[in-house]
């Protein structure tokens, strides 16, 4: 059976989202209060929660408020809080290079839960780009935390779990109505880390406001209504593989911005990473295409 022809509009409206969430580490180091990551996660969520959940203004069926929950939880609380525990205590290479097992994770979800055995050219394409992630962003020296890699790698599970069940477990209620709630509950589950951990937030200067701002209505409350509109409509493999586009998108506005350097071997590793996202979109939809 011929494949279909690969979604470029929905892949590339997709991919908007982890673009999005790349542009946030430059806002978050260069332009926020320092020392208060949960702050700056409760920040993104929170706000952008509420307002989507007051202009929706639809509830859910009862019946999916507990799988909302979890879902809230695995996409945006937990996950947040350990993205941000990983960013402290490793070097953002070796943080990226661990959550860009994702895709594999999202493959071996749909085989055990669906029964849907990954093709081997997506799985190549996914070990290609942790690979490629690996050359690009890891130094010699990275510091091999336990506590950090322990949290990379179940933010990386949560996301891909999440990723994963979203598309299962979608309710019935607006694309708006299904991402406000998920902030709003996951920037509970943020509310009592801010409020334990972080130092309390001073004066905010017109600039860090607008930062703030930044990442509730662009980060939060249009990324990840790009992200789950895109996870009802492509695969879920190949909207985790998107995901590696948040890190390519942080370096290079990094050597754009801030002058920071790319020697030739980080050049290759962005290839097989721009690589390995095309590749795994076109053995998802071919995949698809033959169980139709």
């Amino acid at each position: 059976m011929k494949s279909k022809p690969l979604r470029w509009s929905e892949i590339l409206l997709t991919a908007l989202a982890p673009v999005i969430w790349g542009s946030t580490y430059i806002v978050a180091t260069e332009l926020l209060p320092p020392d208060r990551p949960f702050t700056a996660a409760l920040l993104r969520c929170l706000p952008a929660g509420l307002l989507l959940t007051l202009f929706v203004r639809q509830l859910p069926a009862r019946r999916d408020w507990a799988r909302l929950a979890l879902l809230s939880a695995l996409n945006i609380g937990f996950f947040q809080a350990l993205l941000f525990v990983a960013a402290y205590r490793l070097p953002g290479g070796l943080a990226a290079v661990v959550g860009a097992i994702q895709p594999l994770l999202v493959m071996g979800l749909a085989w055990a839960l669906d029964g849907r055995r990954p093709a081997r050219l997506a799985v190549a394409a996914a070990l290609t780009g942790i690979l490629g992630m690996a050359a690009l962003l890891l130094s010699p020296g990275a510091a091999w935390d336990p506590i950090g890699i322990a949290a990379a790698l179940a933010g990386a599970a949560c996301m891909a779990a999440g990723t994963f069940l979203a598309r299962r477990w979608r309710p019935d209620v607006p694309l708006l109505a299904f991402t406000g709630w998920q902030l709003l509950a996951g920037g509970l589950i943020l509310l009592p880390l801010a409020w334990a951990i972080d130092p309390p937030l001073e004066a905010l200067s017109a600039s860090q406001g607008l930062a703030y701002a930044y990442l509730s209505l662009v980060g939060a409350m249009l990324a990840y209504a790009l992200w789950f509109r895109g996870i009802a409509k492509l695969p879920p493999v190949a909207v985790s593989s998107l995901g590696l586009l948040s890190p390519l998108t942080a370096v290079t506005l990094g050597w754009a911005l801030l002058g920071q350097s790319m020697t030739g071997l980080s050049l290759v590793g962005l290839l097989l990473v721009l690589g390995s996202i095309l590749t795994v979109q076109w053995a998802s939809s071919a995949s698809e295409a033959a169980r139709t």
